[in-house]
């Protein structure tokens, strides 16, 4: 393990890194017994670790693309200064590709940019988590889940990708639970991550980082508290299913509900309910606008106390409705899943925090 200077050199034909001597940890390259120092040392999660020899990490530095002392940014709460050897030593050590490294750079800057506000993220009592959406072709090189069992289940590289990411916050960002995060029960994607492809090529809308504004190979971090499935086998119509979906979205208990505007909720919807629902608003403006409107509840749907708070916070319309969200485009909508007619999937923010995207 390192903890290496550089020199750079630049000329006609480009840069090159000069690797200087500096104190490194000498570790056993034996997966097991790493594993034991890294569990002991407070670096590792839990699960078996990759030794990140010098070797390794290096080919990682350069699948970046990036000098290694490049910073990506400060990583709260600690204030950790997260360069791409800092990323790459924690992308070895959990099993990820090298040619991993361009999207989790962009991961990385995504997640400090301050609309999705990492250190409430980082600290709140909420078990919220940055999970990671990704656009383009990355895809398919990456072989990133985007079909049946997206969000956990399918062999392949992502959970290995977002563990990259969580050993960061870890290691880096310097997350403690029981000391600065004060999460009440976690979920296993503090652990795993969330590295969720979108099946572009089954959308019947535009892909989600295009409607952003970014085209091509790119990641929108979110704030996820965790999954919630959506089931139906009843709607015989677009509007019924879209009324189904907007009301489950809409659990009192979410916390969206529990403070003033800002908030965003991200729905995932299979290829069949895409479809269904397209061929009713072909628009996707005009699907998250139907899908805003029923993801609320007239003001006497809330017990008192709750009522007292919502009018408070000036959440309740002119016609006594309470909406999930304040506005329409607050409803991020992304096609992923399997080919099954019977589930969507829910992500709640935690608060207001804003959704980031980032190319790559």
């Amino acid at each position: 393990m390192q903890d290496s200077t550089f020199d750079r050199s630049c000329g006609p034909s480009g840069c090159e890194i000069d690797w200087l001597a500096s104190p490194r940890l000498e570790v056993d390259d034996d997966p097991v017994a790493f594993a034991k120092l890294a569990t002991e040392s407070g670096w590792g999660d839990g699960l078996p670790l990759i030794p990140p020899t010098e070797e390794r990490v290096r080919s990682f530095v350069a699948a970046s693309n990036r000098f290694p002392d490049d910073l990506l940014g400060v990583l709260p709460p600690r204030d950790g200064r997260c360069t791409v050897e800092k990323l790459a030593i924690n992308a070895v050590m959990s099993g990820a590709p090298a040619e991993s490294m361009p999207l989790l750079c962009a991961a990385i800057e995504a997640s400090i940019d301050p609309a999705l506000d990492l250190f409430s993220l980082n600290t709140t009592t909420s078990s919220v988590m940055p999970g990671i959406f990704v656009n383009g072709e990355a895809r398919h090189a990456l072989d990133l889940p985007m079909g049946a069992g997206c969000f956990g289940g399918v062999a392949g590289p992502a959970p290995a990708i977002g563990r990259a990411l969580r050993l960061v916050m870890r290691n880096v960002a310097g997350q403690k639970i029981g000391e600065n995060s004060k999460s009440v029960f976690g979920q296993p994607a503090r652990v795993t991550g969330i590295v969720v492809a979108e099946w572009e090529e089954r959308s019947p809308w535009a892909p989600l980082a295009e409607r952003r504004g970014v085209q091509g190979n790119a990641v929108t971090a979110y704030g996820c508290i965790g999954t919630m499935d959506i089931a139906d086998v009843a709607a015989e119509s677009a509007e019924d299913l879209v009324q189904v979906i907007g009301k489950s979205l809409a659990v009192p208990g979410t916390n969206a509900f529990i403070s003033h505007w800002g908030a965003e909720s991200m729905l995932c919807l299979p290829p069949p309910w895409a479809d269904r629902i397209a061929a009713r608003y072909p628009r996707i403006e005009d699907a998250q606008q139907a899908l805003w409107e029923a993801a609320a509840h007239p003001i006497g749907f809330f017990p008192e106390p709750h009522r007292i708070w919502l009018q408070e916070r000036e959440r309740v319309d002119q016609y006594g409705i309470v909406h999930l969200v304040e506005h329409p485009d607050e409803l991020i909508v992304m096609v992923c899943g399997g080919l099954g007619n019977l589930h969507g999937m829910g992500l709640h923010n935690f608060g207001p925090t804003r959704a980031v995207t980032k190319g790559f």
